[in-house]
């Protein structure tokens, strides 16, 4: 079974922002609520970067650990999603998240609180696959249908991925030893457990 992931290559990223656009149109999403945005580090300055962030569903979700309703869960595809007829709107998960994945809907002028809302990788919800129930509360279920989520297929430049972890690792991992790079990588010899460009794990340089 696949586990579903997204990375996004900052080289390519050129924050058109393609990514958010598609997320709130294809599922309607409430106002005041991004389930992805475009981050910029290091704005106007030389090695300034653009990455595409949302819900990573982690293998080991933090907010799945603090929520006290235990609303959120994980598919076999590895998707963490969450129920919000069981959500109590507390806002633990949105503390919990480092990528400020799940967020409270703003539907007045300062916002109220109400049940979360957060990235669902276009899988839906626990209600029946393709309902209008499961769309008003999450959004179109496009892995039901055998697509990938929007915002990747949107992506003009392809800097963002998303499907099947290994997949996705062995696509980001080409495009990183076709550039001469590798161990200079942040992260590379955790994601790859090797420390030199295009070397088999547990190489040494």
């Amino acid at each position: 079974m696949a586990r579903m992931k997204f990375i996004c290559d900052s080289e390519r990223c050129i924050e058109c922002n393609g990514c958010v656009t598609a997320c709130k149109s294809e599922h309607e999403v409430p106002w005041g609520v991004n389930r992805r945005r475009v981050v910029t580090l290091n704005d106007g300055v030389p090695g300034e970067r653009s990455i595409s962030v949302a819900c990573m569903h982690c293998s080991d979700a933090p907010c799945m650990a603090v929520c006290p309703v235990n609303c959120f869960y994980r598919t076999d595809e590895g998707v963490v999603l969450h129920d919000k007829d069981v959500c109590i709107g507390c806002g633990y998960c949105s503390y919990a998240c480092p990528f400020g994945a799940p967020q409270f809907p703003a539907s007045g002028t300062f916002g109220v609180r109400g049940k979360m809302d957060k990235c669902t990788f276009c899988a839906g919800g626990p209600e029946a696959n393709g309902s209008q129930a499961e769309f008003e509360k999450y959004g179109r279920n496009r892995l039901a249908e055998g697509k990938l989520p929007v915002c990747a297929e949107m992506c003009s430049t392809k800097a963002l991925l998303a499907g099947d972890g290994d997949v996705v690792a062995d696509i980001f991992r080409n495009r990183v030893v076709k550039r001469g790079k590798g161990a200079e990588v942040w992260g590379w010899g955790t994601a790859y457990g090797s420390k030199q460009a295009g070397q088999p794990g547990g190489a040494k340089s």
